[in-house]
């Protein structure tokens, strides 16, 4: 039996911390982030691994500063044989790192060396991967660059979102884990080392990303527009409201005739809204949610707003008429 230290804070760390509850170690402490607004009420609320860890009756610590002594001191008091992280958020120091006897590893959703960073997920999704997967590996100073215990892939379908993709690998990742733990136990764990000149990288999303470019080609769209789902999500502008874009499907090219500018409506009538992306191609949206309202299908969204073909979807406010 080891003892072990879990650092995660959102839902995809859950899963692996409940399976080293069920688990033959002893789950020691828990770190994660501190408690935050969140929502339109903007309530503070406890993250999802503090949720849990308190229900287990496990000590929590939320530090602002990951280096202060009076908590590395009480870091080092649970004698923790391993440490094991799950979308944490935060680069750990080496002064942390040392502190477990057997170290620390990483449940990391993608396959190393792609992806590494924050957004490994949304990252893969938006630039059309076929696959994705987890990678366990071994916490060192740089970021998501130490060598792998193990990995487990699974595909990416076509029309999957990110919210989707994650919420499978958070149990994929969990399972791995246990065996990665069993492992090392056991003292049969082996580490293959990252090549560095194969990596790419996943930064943080931002609001801004969220805006349509609607010249760029309709896959490349679609395909951002289930990546950034559930946050930021994506949106574009019309008529001078802003409506969030939450499904959609590439389209037939429109019609021949002159090029239409992209984010141009092409059709919009019952169930089908077809807007104009770049390269003469076309994407389909299917559902969305008008800002401060509800999500919805095209068919409803279409019964509340008249739209013709030759409207437009800008990027913008000023832009939009």
């Amino acid at each position: 039996m080891l003892r072990l230290i879990f650092f995660g804070t959102p839902e995809f760390a859950v899963p692996s911390l409940e399976a080293l509850f069920g688990s033959p170690h002893a789950v020691v402490g828990a770190v994660t982030q501190p408690d935050r607004p969140k929502g339109r009420g903007h309530q503070v609320v406890a993250p999802p691994v503090k949720r849990l860890a308190l229900e287990r009756g496990v000590r929590v610590w939320q530090p602002v500063r990951l280096r202060d002594e009076g908590w590395l001191g009480e870091v080092r008091s649970l004698a923790a044989d391993l440490g094991v992280v799950a979308a944490y958020g935060r680069i750990l120091p080496e002064v942390l790192l040392a502190l477990p006897r057997l170290g620390m590893i990483n449940v990391h959703a993608s396959l190393l060396p792609s992806w590494r960073g924050a957004s490994p997920v949304h990252r893969a999704v938006m630039a059309g991967d076929r696959e994705t997967g987890v990678s366990i590996m071994r916490v060192v100073q740089e970021l998501d660059a130490g060598p792998v215990l193990a990995t487990a892939v699974r595909p990416i379908g076509e029309a999957e979102t990110s919210a989707d993709v994650e919420r499978d690998l958070a149990t994929i990742g969990a399972g791995l884990l246990l065996r990665v733990i069993s492992a090392i136990e056991r003292g049969a764990a082996k580490e293959t080392p990252q090549d560095p000149a194969r990596a790419t990288f996943a930064p943080r999303l931002t609001k801004e990303e969220g805006v349509i470019d609607w010249a760029q080609p309709a896959r490349v769209v679609h395909n951002r527009i289930r990546g950034l789902h559930p946050w930021p999500l994506a949106s574009s502008w019309i008529g001078g409201a802003r409506l969030l874009v939450l499904r959609a499907q590439p389209s037939g090219p429109p019609a021949e005739g002159s090029p239409l500018a992209p984010g141009t409506v092409v059709a919009a009538g019952g169930r089908r809204l077809v807007v104009a992306c770049g390269d003469h191609t076309a994407i389909e949206l299917l559902e969305v949610q008008p800002e401060g309202r509800r999500p919805m299908a095209v068919r409803d969204f279409l019964a509340g707003h008249r739209l013709t073909p030759g409207a437009r979807f800008t990027t913008s406010p000023s832009d939009s008429a």
